[in-house]
């Protein structure tokens, strides 16, 4: 059965209500009993995202019968989901806050997302902001989109190619091991500029919406990059593992960089990622 624009828009209101239900109320208002480091001081978790994630998990579980669920915190307790990504029917996998260390310091720059998966094929993407109360969407084939509370849609589309000295991007390197982590740090000063928000989803966001050129990811689970990875392809972007390879779900790691198409890809590998 085809998961349709409906389907879609269904999570969407999922998404939102988990939002107004378990996130917002305990915004700018954590104890520090709510506050924990899983892996490390960059990595935080919050009640918020716990209970986010609870939520979602349920109200996905009423409104699609019989789907699967995987999300951040959950396999943080269980890390074997990570291994049955390619397995259901359709699978929703789940980041109930992304940016998590800007929500827990109280900066407005976080968000709520899901993808959607089928047999391992992510088919649908959808990016939540709480606090402009919007959605950046894709659905496989037919685009990506903004979408208001009053259903008004601005479609989606990259940015135009340019030369390296004109690109403005973003490098995720707090997971990147040396030598490449010089390498990247370094040659960042080839391009125009470079954007760091600690949260992937606005990242994204600015990305498929033509505001950046470029990103760059060394750590790659799920629930970060499958809703954004869509929704820029969807954008009309183009994206590929460091040995060329496509994007999927079932890959955690090898590093993947996001470009308007092919051509600034290779540019930017060139340019980056070369001593």
């Amino acid at each position: 059965m085809a998961f349709t624009t409906k389907d879609l828009l269904t999570v969407a209101g999922c998404l939102r209500e988990a939002a107004l239900a378990e996130i917002m109320p305990r915004f700018r208002s954590l104890s520090a009993h709510e506050i924990r480091q899983k892996s490390s001081a960059l990595d935080l978790v919050t009640d918020a995202d716990e209970a986010a994630e609870r939520f979602m998990t349920a109200r996905l579980k009423e409104l699609f019968p019989g789907c699967a669920v995987i999300g951040e915190e959950s396999t943080e307790k269980d890390r074997s989901l990570l291994t049955k990504i390619a397995e259901p029917d359709l699978l929703f996998i789940l980041d109930p806050v992304d940016g998590t260390m800007n929500f827990a310091s109280g900066l407005p720059l976080f968000g709520v997302m899901a993808a959607v998966v089928k047999k391992g094929e992510i088919i649908g993407g959808l990016i939540y902001d709480p606090l402009g109360e919007d959605w950046a969407l894709a659905l496989r084939g037919e685009g990506a989109w903004f979408e208001s509370l009053d259903g008004k849609r601005r479609d989606m589309k990259v940015a135009k190619p340019a030369p390296i000295r004109e690109m403005v991007g973003g490098v995720s390197w707090g997971y990147v091991d040396e030598p490449l982590r010089s390498t990247l740090t370094k040659n960042m000063a080839k391009v125009a500029a470079g954007v760091a928000l600690r949260c992937a989803a606005h990242e994204y966001r600015l990305m498929a919406s033509g505001h950046t050129h470029f990103t760059f990811y060394n750590k790659l689970m799920p629930w970060d990059h499958a809703p954004g990875w869509l929704i820029h392809q969807e954008a009309g972007g183009y994206s590929a593992l460091l040995d060329g390879a496509p994007y999927k779900p079932t890959i955690h790691k090898g590093g993947l960089l996001c470009a308007p198409d092919k051509d600034s890809w290779q540019a930017l590998v060139d340019a980056l990622l070369t001593t």
